[in-house]
């Protein structure tokens, strides 16, 4: 099976699924990205990624698109089962370190109790 095809199951794609993820979900606003949580019936997390027009020219939001895809594959297994997020970059966040994002990152989604606890 290929990247993409397991990606496919990570990554929300629909319009209408990010509008309600928009419409019912919870707010979360970080340094470097906002984010919006919404609860689903589905038997694992998806999360969607919005880059609009005002962020920048085209290789800027396509290269902040690429840093959030990239975190969420390394999260695969993590987040718990049966949430919608859609993130929202901000500019500062590709003029960080991957490092730094990826704290920030994690971060946050441990203060929303999205990811699985470690059995160390």
């Amino acid at each position: 099976m290929s990247q993409s095809e397991n990606d496919r199951d990570l990554f929300l794609k629909r319009s209408r699924d990010i509008e309600h993820a928009k419409k019912h979900g919870n707010r979360v606003s970080t340094s470097l990205f906002n984010m919006v949580i919404c609860r689903t019936d589905e038997i694992s997390s998806r999360v969607g990624i919005v880059v609009g027009k005002r962020f920048g020219i085209a290789v800027s939001r396509n290269r902040a698109k690429r840093l959030f895809r990239e975190l969420t594959r390394q999260l695969r297994g993590q987040l718990l089962p049966g949430h919608a997020l859609v993130v929202f970059p901000k500019r500062d966040a590709i003029a960080q370190p991957f490092a730094v994002l990826k704290e920030v990152w994690l971060s946050a989604l441990h203060r929303q109790r999205l990811l699985r606890v470690s059995e160390d």
